[in-house]
């Protein structure tokens, strides 16, 4: 008669199986990160990387875009994951729920209303505030109860559509060049992204590693209530940090490369469908996984058309809806 396994036996083979994961999916963004820096109207294979070519075409653009692109699809994923735990609604992430959406009115208005004559850094602040301000007002709704999961959705899902709405007026009726320029990068998009530009991914990355790294207090504040303050862990104090740094990243993913959906979204329920639940392994898979799934829907916008360059927004939109369509099925029972 077979032995049953032990709990621990147990947790030991699904911590090696999930470190499987992250090796296999940090190895698959080194290969689309070494693609990425190859693909463009000039193809430049790894071989010829130390030619004069190269200097421009590899190292002044395309790796700057590259290092940007990862961490806006590291931050995205992560805060859809840390979203989805905090509101306990499995739809939750930033775009569908109007928190980027509401980075990117405070953005517009700030180019509207200055005329385009800030620097970068209050343009970004800006966007960050504008996150905060619609992840509050969600979290505060959520906190009380006034709403079932599934009226949640919508109301993160009308948010959107004003902000949206009140984006394209502004864009419409303005004169300033400066804002109907940014009409276009807010669809998505890392054109023109360069090393003077880097500093803002900078400023994500030590708030994104901090967020990777708190697996083990999301695990406790998913037991609930009674159970977490049992174990010393303040509920409202971690969530209005957690929901701070959520804020922070999705402000300046905004800020360097517009409104960007379905990352956030899909990214950690494929990784929990492949067996990562435990958020000390799901928060740096959903790093890893956002990179290589952002980073390689950024090589189809630049290569899909000739002499020409898709929106990042679009494409991630494209390949993100109908998984989307597939897991509103799926959870549809959720109320």
């Amino acid at each position: 008669m077979p032995i049953p396994q032990t709990y621990s036996a147990l947790e030991q083979q699904r911590e090696r199986r999930d470190r499987r994961w992250l090796v296999g999916l940090s190895l698959l963004l080194v290969i689309i990160c070494v693609f990425s820096l190859s693909a463009g109207e000039n193809w430049l294979w790894p071989d010829q990387w130390l030619s004069s070519e190269a200097r421009l075409f590899v190292w002044q653009l395309r790796l700057p875009r590259a290092i940007a692109v990862i961490l806006v699809g590291a931050g995205l994923a992560v805060a859809g994951a840390v979203m989805q735990s905090l509101f306990e609604n499995p739809l939750a992430e930033p775009g569908l729920l109007g928190v980027a959406n509401g980075a990117g009115v405070a953005l517009v208005f700030c180019v509207m209303l200055s005329h385009g004559i800030l620097p970068v850094w209050v343009m970004s602040l800006a966007a960050i505030a504008g996150a905060l301000v619609v992840t509050f007002f969600l979290l505060t709704i959520s906190r009380k109860r006034l709403l079932t999961n599934a009226r949640m959705l919508l109301v993160g899902v009308a948010i959107g559509i004003v902000c949206s709405a009140l984006m394209t007026w502004a864009i419409y009726f303005s004169s300033n060049l400066d804002l109907r320029q940014l009409m276009y990068w807010m669809m998505g998009g890392f054109g023109g992204m360069d090393w003077n530009q880097i500093w803002l991914g900078l400023l994500l990355l030590p708030v994104l590693l901090w967020l990777i790294f708190q697996g083990k207090a999301l695990n406790l504040l998913s037991l609930g209530i009674v159970q977490a303050q049992q174990l010393g862990i303040s509920l409202t104090a971690w969530r209005y940090v957690l929901v701070l740094a959520v804020g922070w990243i999705v402000g300046l993913s905004v800020a360097l490369s517009g409104v960007i959906s379905f990352i956030g979204l899909v990214i950690p329920h494929i990784l929990r469908l492949a067996g990562i639940t435990d958020q000390r392994r799901l928060l740096p898979a959903c790093a890893l996984g956002g990179a290589c799934v952002l980073l390689l829907a950024d090589v189809v916008s630049r290569i899909g058309l000739h002499a020409a360059e898709l929106p990042v927004g679009v494409v991630t939109a494209t390949l993100g809806a109908p998984v989307f369509i597939w897991l509103l099925i799926r959870v549809g029972q959720i109320r």
